[in-house]
């Protein structure tokens, strides 16, 4: 159930990067909440292209023996079902049928530039602040503000077509910001952003939609 509106129309089109600005407790989560289907209106529709890929930034990270890099590419979940398929498929033998899908994941692949999905990776990693020698450590070495940067460079991994971005500023310092910033102003998305910093919503956003008086 959503309480926090009534009477209220937004729409956003597809590429708009939309600065999300109100009060704390005017909705602003709620709204994220209700895109990611976690919470439903009480009355009203919400209307959103069936096949968007929406990517948003977790609030918990488990303490993973998995490397950061690794954990990164886990956002981009098609890449990863290929590469599953792929390893399943070569194990499986080498028959004409199964030869057959083995290069049509592998054309899968080079269409979402797989083949350099680690190097994205690699420069998320970099522009949030990670050194190289930090990209093949454990997800559990890293304190709770560093995992929250990985949270954050696993969502800009996502190729999505809506990101959800809720104060994504906190845990980054001044550099991070800015090379956040052009990140997001070279983004080909459809961006929602939360944030109480006038200047970095000024760098980022195309729009502002002002929640008041519910």
């Amino acid at each position: 159930m959503l309480s926090a509106y009534r009477g209220a129309t937004l729409q956003i089109h597809a590429g708009w990067k939309v600065g999300l600005t109100g009060a704390n407790g005017s909705g602003k989560s709620s709204l994220f909440a209700m895109l990611r289907d976690q919470l439903h209106p009480d009355q009203g529709d919400l209307d959103m292209p069936p096949a968007w890929v929406i990517a948003h930034v977790a609030q918990e990270t488990p303490g993973l023996a998995q490397s950061a890099i690794g954990y990164v590419l886990d956002g981009d979940a098609e890449l990863r079902r290929i590469e599953a398929d792929l390893a399943a498929a070569e194990r499986t033998g080498d028959d004409a049928h199964n030869g057959t899908h083995i290069g049509e994941l592998h054309a899968r692949l080079h269409e979402i530039d797989g083949y350099a999905a680690r190097s994205r990776a690699a420069s998320l990693l970099d522009g949030l602040g990670f050194s190289q020698s930090d990209i093949e450590r454990p997800v559990a070495d890293f304190s709770g503000g560093w995992r929250m940067r990985l949270n954050l460079a696993q969502a800009l991994m996502c190729r999505s077509d809506l990101l959800l971005l809720d104060e994504p500023t906190n845990h980054l310092d001044l550099d991070a910001v800015i090379w956040l910033e052009a990140w997001l102003r070279d983004y080909r998305g459809t961006l929602l952003l939360i944030s109480h910093d006038r200047e970095f919503l000024d760098a980022c956003v195309t729009h502002i939609a002002h929640i008041e008086q519910r």
